[in-house]
């Protein structure tokens, strides 16, 4: 007898989820079984009324107070369930059980077996008495549904704080016809002031175009017709003009009054790059020799460079004004000291292949130098200047034959003649192609950059100049510049 009733015990302990028919009734019931037999049989108030199911009885009286019972309305109170110590056990285990993780391999027999123990125990499936099951992964939201709460309660970037890209057009703002423009790879024909005044050479002609109003002056024409010019270059204040040409001369010009200062000789073959460092002209000539001229003294040159074999097509002072760059048709990179310090380069760097024309250093870290091979090489190479050792090299599959660095979107620009005749930027340090620019029908023979780093001028064997405006400043971050500036120069007048 005591097997059966521990049987039974369990069997009463496994049937929690069931309705309790056995079990004394609920409060709300005998309250209401009370006042419907109180209304049937007429009885006074101060009689019980509702009887226990169960084997003990409650009260219908508070002990010790002759009071009357508080009247209910059905249902109005809620039933607290009593449970042994062994239902707690077995609904821990279950919970426990159900947190574990599942075994794939065992998975259909452990169901089956579990169906056939609750039909055993409980004379049905408890899987088919559940009134809700979740289970399955969760669903994806539909294509293009938007969510209300995203802006609450993401931390991810919305659509209005995602940085965007800025737009560079394909078509140059403003194209110039350049009639007689010498279609000769060697030379530098072009360049920009920093009072936005742009100076292009036509054959024995230098003319001047002035940015900002949009007037074409011509400045000056050299006497014989068979004469040319092969290079210019503006001072840093952007009131001088050095012309180089190929009578062997350089003359200095004072643009504002149309007036030539002075001539100086010095090379035997024409000169066909210059460079500024305040007051001294650095000159490149066919020979092979660079000149440092002081413009100053009667006595105008100072020092000779020679190292070049061949002819200095590219030449450019650093911006700190410590080294000059010099490259030439010999494949040759040359880094030159200041003139106080030497006639001796500081750096020979000879992996380019071809002539080496396009020279540019980075505004923002004076120490690297980009250079550019021409139809033999086609690479671009950024040197630091410090160690001698090339960071990176870029294949541009053209002859590259002009580099600008752009500051405004840490960028580098360049300038290709065969076989792509166009213009690419590049992101830098990357090197990441940004874009290319297309338009010009023949090599492309120089680049230079506006004063305020926004548009670059090419100019072309096609002989037009296009002027493109690809490197403007967004007009947020033009602004938070502008104001940056204006708080530094108080800083500095009130320092003085």
């Amino acid at each position: 007898m005591a097997q059966f009733g521990f049987e039974n015990d369990i069997h009463s302990i496994l049937k929690l989820d069931m309705p309790i028919t056995n079990g004394p009734m609920a409060r709300w019931q005998r309250k209401a079984s009370s006042s419907s037999a109180s209304s049937l049989n007429a009885l006074s108030p101060g009689k019980s009324a509702g009887v226990s199911l169960g084997s003990s009885k409650t009260p219908s009286k508070t002990p010790g107070k002759n009071k009357k019972s508080t009247p209910s309305k059905v249902g109005g109170d809620r039933y607290i369930p009593t449970r042994n110590s062994k239902q707690m056990d077995v609904a821990s285990f279950l919970l426990s059980k159900e947190n574990e993780p599942v075994d794939t391999n065992n998975a259909t027999g452990t169901s089956e077996s579990q169906k056939a123990w609750s039909i055993a125990l409980n004379g049905y499936n408890i899987e088919d008495a559940k009134i809700l099951h979740l289970g399955g992964k969760p669903l994806n939201a539909p294509e293009g549904y938007q969510n209300n709460l995203k802006v609450l309660y993401s931390q991810g970037a919305t659509p209005a704080s995602v940085k965007k890209t800025r737009y560079i057009s394909s078509t140059p703002d403003r194209i110039l016809d350049a009639p007689e423009l010498r279609n000769d790879f060697y030379l530098n024909l072009l360049d920009w002031s920093s009072r936005n005044i742009l100076a292009v050479a036509l054959h024995n002609s230098v003319y001047l175009l002035d940015a900002t109003q949009g007037d074409v002056t011509l400045l000056m024409t050299l006497e014989r017709e068979e004469d040319y010019i092969c290079s210019l270059s503006w001072t840093k204040e952007g009131t001088y003009l050095a012309i180089g040409t190929s009578d062997c001369k350089i003359q200095l010009w004072d643009v504002y009054n149309q007036k030539r200062l002075r001539s100086m000789n010095s090379h035997t073959s024409r000169v066909v790059s210059l460079s500024w460092n305040d007051h001294v002209l650095s000159s490149g000539s066919r020979s092979g020799h660079i000149h440092h001229h002081d413009v100053r003294v009667a006595d105008h040159h100072i020092a000779t460079l020679t190292g070049h074999t061949q002819e200095v097509c590219g030449l450019q002072w650093s911006p700190d004004g410590r080294y000059l760059a010099s490259g030439g048709n010999d494949n040759m990179v040359y880094v030159w000291p200041r003139v106080q310090e030497g006639s001796q380069p500081v750096r020979s760097l000879s992996e380019h292949q071809g002539a080496v024309k396009a020279l540019a250093w980075c505004p923002w870290q004076p120490n690297l130098l980009a250079s550019g091979g021409g139809t033999s090489d086609r690479h671009i190479r950024i040197w630091n200047v410090n160690s001698g050792s090339c960071i990176s090299s870029l294949d541009t599959q053209s002859q590259v034959s002009s580099l600008v660095f752009a500051p405004n979107y840490k960028e580098l620009v360049s300038a290709h003649g065969y076989a792509h005749n166009n213009v690419v930027i590049w992101k830098y340090p990357a090197l990441t192609r940004v874009a290319e620019l297309n338009g010009h029908e023949d090599r492309v023979l120089s680049l230079i950059l506006s004063p305020d780093a926004s548009t670059v001028a090419t100019v072309a064997g096609d002989e037009t100049i296009r002027l493109w405006k690809s490197f403007e400043m967004d007009p947020v971050k033009k602004a938070k510049e502008g104001l940056v500036k204006s708080t530094r120069g108080a800083i500095s007048q009130s320092i003085r």
